[in-house]
């Protein structure tokens, strides 16, 4: 069906106005030049600039439009000529105002299904494989089922989707209690919702928790959706949230061969004031000598941000059975355990991270082929 649009040129051809039938849009001149999807200006494989979009004169125009059928034709002071597809257009870069953005889905112990993936099937079906990242990015977290009990055992499905993060501690390591443990993930206390290694830069992106062997008594799984969390508070004490939002604090980790340091602000929100990232972690985190008054603001900031995270209303509970597997959103995410007695049998998991570029680029590539699919059989 051909999309009815009426262009018009305002500013001396410096902008163009599109108006359909239910919108409205305004473009600068410059932005679509920069933009031209034509081989002079876009290198047709890697979608890369090929003009020096800093060196287009600044009172460039647009001389000339022309709509035909489901494009538009442009034609620029300097000579250049170009067509958009309409659709494309109308749908570029158009700000949608929300405080998360509008894919992921928000949840808190009242989640009645948890979602959930086949290792072999993810491993073996780009389909089932799309479907588990597709749940990852919506969710938060999802839990994998039937993977092999071995130490490594996650890596295959890992390298799937990119490369294992490495760290200090190398890359898939153990987490269960050791004599003179270097971190308290390794010992049998309970941990807090907290956000994993908020010191390291860049802070890594999704956490994969594998279990070989949780016989122990206690030691079951925590979550909470941060986002939640942040909306909440946002909606029952906005001061708290302008000044977890506004207000960065510190980090550190240390041991015999490693001083990390990182900052942020427990809420962090992205250029259009969305939520972006959630941190966390009261083993490693040191708040600056900062001005009195402005502390005290903080401390009850982080007191009502901590009643909301670990509050039972928002808590989802779960305990990992041999072969299970959470892969969880470390941007996103509170994640902790309860406490676990040895004598109750052994608690054995693995821990691995992998980042957040490789894991968006992976779904998105898998996306694309899908819709090249549904076109071509359309």
């Amino acid at each position: 069906m051909t999309l009815s649009v009426t262009p018009t040129l305002q500013a001396q051809g410096r902008r163009l106005k599109l108006r359909t039938s239910d919108r409205e849009r305004q473009f600068a001149a410059l932005w679509l030049r920069e933009r031209a999807p034509d081989s002079e200006t876009l290198d047709p494989r890697t979608g890369q600039r090929l003009i020096e979009a800093a060196q287009l004169p600044l009172d460039l125009t647009i001389e000339d439009v022309r709509p035909e059928a489901d494009r538009l034709r442009l034609r620029f002071s300097d000579g250049h000529d170009t067509t958009f597809d309409l659709n494309t257009l109308l749908e570029a870069g158009e700000a949608v105002r929300t405080d998360i953005p509008t894919d992921l889905t928000l949840w808190d112990s009242r989640l009645e299904r948890l979602p959930e993936a086949d290792f072999a099937a993810a491993l073996e079906s780009d389909e089932r494989l799309l479907k588990m990242l597709e749940d990852l990015h919506r969710y938060g977290f999802v839990r994998v089922r039937g993977v092999p009990t071995e130490e490594d055992g996650m890596q295959a499905l890992i390298d799937r989707i990119g490369p294992l993060r490495r760290t200090n501690w190398g890359g898939i390591a153990d987490v269960k209690s050791v004599p003179q443990a270097y971190d308290l993930t390794m010992t049998q206390r309970g941990l807090e919702p907290h956000t994993d290694n908020p010191y390291r830069d860049p802070i890594p992106g999704y956490i994969w928790l594998h279990c070989l062997t949780n016989a122990a008594e206690g030691g079951d799984s925590t979550l909470v959706d941060g986002f939640q969390a942040a909306r909440r508070l946002r909606e029952e004490a906005p001061e708290a949230y302008d000044c977890l939002t506004r207000l960065a604090t510190e980090f550190f980790y240390t041991d015999e061969t490693t001083r990390l340091a990182g900052e942020g602000p427990l809420i962090e929100l992205d250029s259009q004031g969305r939520l972006h990232r959630v941190r966390f972690s009261n083993r490693t985190e040191r708040i600056p000598a900062l001005d009195p008054e402005m502390l005290e603001r903080y401390y009850a900031a982080r007191q009502r941000f901590h009643e909301l995270i670990t509050s039972d209303e928002l808590t989802v509970h779960l305990k990992l059975d041999p072969g299970e597997m959470l892969i969880m959103d470390n941007y996103r995410l509170f994640h902790g355990r309860t406490a676990f007695q040895l004598e109750g049998g052994v608690r054995h998991l693995r821990q691995g991270y992998v980042d957040r570029d490789s894991t968006a680029s992976r779904r998105r590539v898998l996306q694309a082929q899908r819709q090249t699919q549904v076109r071509e059989s359309a």
